[in-house]
């Protein structure tokens, strides 16, 4: 296991929610490792763990969607290496929808484009917030699950 993962298990559940901001964020990082192995190896609560990792990835979609919010479509192009023909298709697209859009923020890379979309398209934080809320706490507890009943 390398440093970084260590030093995100070793803090418990603020490690989780560090991990899981990382992995909310445009940085590459998967906080599934983490949550994985604090829940094989730990007594850590699994609903607290899921919490600490849900309120984490929330505020790493927060965090894209204020740079989205502050940014144009080309300067977050240039700033994050998004396509920008990808990053205006998926405005498109999140503008036809809403902030319930934000349920799939969890999605891999294009969580990221959701999140800055919303922010571009300056969607009620709120609705975002709640959205965002709802897609990662579910997908943390499908994770979850399966590694509490086989341990």
């Amino acid at each position: 296991m390398d440093s970084l993962n260590q030093f995100f298990i070793e803090y418990g559940y603020l490690g989780m929610a560090l991990a899981s901001f990382l992995a909310g964020t445009f940085v590459p990082f998967s906080s599934e490792v983490v949550m994985g192995t604090l829940l094989a190896t730990t007594g850590m609560d699994p609903f607290l763990t899921v919490l600490s990792g849900t309120v984490g990835n929330v505020l790493g979609s927060l965090f894209n969607y204020y740079i989205g919010r502050i940014g144009s479509i080309e300067q977050i192009s240039k700033w994050m290496h998004i396509n920008e023909r990808r990053l205006r298709k998926t405005r498109d697209y999140v503008e036809k929808r809403g902030s319930w859009i934000a349920t799939f923020s969890f999605l891999p890379i294009f969580g990221t484009a959701i999140s800055l979309s919303l922010g571009i398209l300056r969607a009620n934080v709120w609705g975002v917030i709640l959205w965002s809320s709802i897609g990662k706490f579910l997908r943390y507890v499908i994770f979850m699950l399966p590694i509490v009943i086989w341990k």
